[in-house]
């Protein structure tokens, strides 16, 4: 993924219907979600582009994983705006934080159902010579490291009230809007405090949840069950029940429900002129009726539907 260039444009506000077209619709992310939670999906995308910055606001109304990358030579800050936690690459960060990560470097969330988030993508450079403008001396070492940071909330909500005024062209025509909204990030960068370590404990269980999904994803026209997962990753199914839960928020027969589910949901659209029984079969979903069924409970939707309800 090279760098792209980030012309400045006005306010664009898009809608989703379906989970990896909302995904698709941030620009110059690569992303890919799955629907966690029941019922219907409905995206809302608020996205500004500065010259040298990305501002946003996202709403989902389903509990999602989603894998993200974002550009090189830029750093990424999500500030959460609902009350319920967020997972950041297994990691719990409470609603007040402020999640981080830099460019090309792929990362996780779990975000619960009803979820908005605040985003602001950032050139380093650009970072760097506004700190150096407003006489900020930030780690930058540790930040490009970082995951969390626990920032000062009066800085926080100062922020948060800035970009939501940016995104509601509530500001006044003569700002500078990149101005503003590196003038409200960097304060609460300078007051935050940096968590960047990951404990060895949760490393570890990131990488057996890592292995079984490599594994799942590798071999998912064939049945595989707990106990297969657990001779393949060398652990005890109360270990991998817990690694899941910790890393994920799910258990591991939860999570590979919901995989397949997600799985079977992308082929379907992505191939218009397979039938629905043979997506189904080729997700290792035996039974039609209760693949069926649990396709509806999760998505709204029958199999049959999700064609309709996909990207056009």
């Amino acid at each position: 993924m090279q760098s792209p260039p980030l012309p400045t444009t006005a306010l664009r506000v898009i809608e989703a219907r379906d989970a990896d077209e909302h995904a698709a619709n941030l620009t110059n992310w690569e992303q890919c979600y799955d629907q966690t939670t029941p019922g219907t999906f409905h995206g809302l995308l608020e996205e500004m582009q500065l010259p040298d910055m990305q501002v946003f606001r996202e709403s989902t109304s389903q509990g999602m994983r989603q894998t993200c990358c974002v550009w090189p030579d830029a750093l990424w800050f999500g500030l959460p705006y609902s009350a319920q936690a967020t997972r950041i690459n297994g990691r719990t960060a409470t609603p007040d934080s402020v999640l981080v990560r830099p460019g090309h470097c792929e990362f996780e969330l779990v975000t619960p159902a009803d979820y908005t988030i605040f985003g602001v993508v950032v050139r380093q450079d650009a970072l760097r010579d506004a700190a150096q403008r407003m006489g900020f001396e930030l780690d930058w070492e540790r930040l490009s490291r970082a995951e969390v940071v626990q920032a000062s909330p009066a800085a926080r909500r100062q922020c948060l009230h800035t970009l939501h005024a940016l995104l509601a062209g509530d500001v006044a025509s003569a700002t500078d809007p990149q101005h503003l909204a590196l003038d409200a990030l960097l304060p609460l960068l300078d007051t935050g405090v940096v968590d960047s370590a990951v404990r060895d404990s949760l490393a570890r269980r990131q990488r057996i949840v890592a292995k079984a999904r490599d594994y799942l994803l590798a071999h998912h026209d064939q049945t595989i069950t707990v106990p297969d997962l657990c001779q393949r990753v060398f652990v005890s199914r109360r270990t991998l029940q817990y690694c899941f839960e910790d890393v994920l928020g799910m258990t591991p027969v939860q999570y590979l429900r919901i995989l397949r589910l997600n799985g079977a949901r992308r082929d379907l659209l992505r191939k218009p002129d397979s039938a629905v029984r043979d997506v189904a079969a080729d997700w290792s979903f035996w039974h039609f009726s209760q693949f069926a069924s649990d396709y509806r409970k999760l998505f709204g939707h029958s199999p049959s539907e999700a064609r309709q309800h996909g990207p056009h």
